[in-house]
């Protein structure tokens, strides 16, 4: 469990990963290298520590760009169990589409009844996925945790939910950084190449006290365009350095005190 003032710092280092935390990003607008942020929902309160995304109904897919190779989170068809013309799949869908409008709009409430609407119809992953993100900017944490892991039940290659299971983790009252690390590491084990997830598991892992690990994703981070992660590079290695000296200190502190008791006999 993280301390009071090791939660404070590990929510002031993932603050700065991008001012979208905790806003859902248009699909036209979501880039690594875009600093340009949709407005549709206002941000928490509270401190947010990372981008929370939320899937697209049109497509069904997340907001997050597909590298070369790469699987998409969900999928962009009707699945194998269901045929184009499938009444359930269509109705849901529409449902799913109405949620997100709204939801694009603000209205958390309609956004939930409808993305509830379209689970009633046929569970599927993409409305779980944007419920937990109305769940989530409603400061429901509990709810967005239930609605994210039963999303993954159905698609378990989603990076993204893992990363908002992470977000929503280190909020949670007592937190939990240790869930948050990893579902952090799963995101970046599905998507090795994201450098907003390594920075992200960084800052976590830093305020955790495992710096060789949090130095290492800061500069995979680093390698992946995330130029503030230099600084941070910085600080953690410094800490690094600081922490070795210290212990050395101690090492030596105590060999001192055990050749004074020999020179006295073993008295103190």
């Amino acid at each position: 469990m993280l301390s009071p003032a090791t939660a404070s710092s590990a929510l002031s280092a993932l603050r700065t990963v991008s001012r979208r935390s905790a806003k859902v990003v248009a699909p036209s607008s979501r880039t690594f290298s875009s600093t340009a942020t949709s407005s549709l929902v206002q941000p928490m309160p509270t401190a947010t520590p990372m981008l929370v995304r939320c899937a697209s109904a049109s497509s069904s897919a997340l907001t997050r760009p597909q590298h070369r190779g790469q699987r998409r989170p969900y999928a962009t068809s009707p699945s194998a169990t269901s045929s184009p013309n499938d009444p359930a799949e269509e109705e849901s869908q529409r449902f799913l589409e109405e949620g997100t409008t709204h939801l694009e709009s603000g209205d958390l409430e309609k956004a939930k009844a409808a993305y509830k609407r379209s689970l009633e119809i046929k569970r599927n992953s993409s409305a779980l996925f944007n419920l937990g993100v109305c769940h989530y900017h409603d400061r429901d944490l509990a709810a967005a945790i239930e609605a994210w892991n039963e999303s993954l039940r159905l698609s378990p290659e989603s990076a993204d939910a893992h990363t908002n299971l992470a977000s929503a983790y280190v909020l949670s009252k007592p937190s939990r950084p240790d869930l948050a690390v990893d579902h952090l590491k799963t995101a970046a084990t599905i998507t090795p190449d994201d450098p907003e997830i390594q920075y992200n598991l960084a800052a976590v892992l830093e305020a955790c006290e495992q710096l060789e690990e949090a130095l290492t994703a800061y500069k995979r981070a680093l390698d992946g365009g995330i130029q503030r992660a230099e600084q941070n590079i910085r600080n953690c290695s410094a800490k690094i350095l600081g922490a070795k000296v210290a212990i050395q200190q101690q090492q030596e502190a105590e060999e001192e005190e055990r050749k004074r008791k020999e020179r006295h006999g073993g008295g103190n």
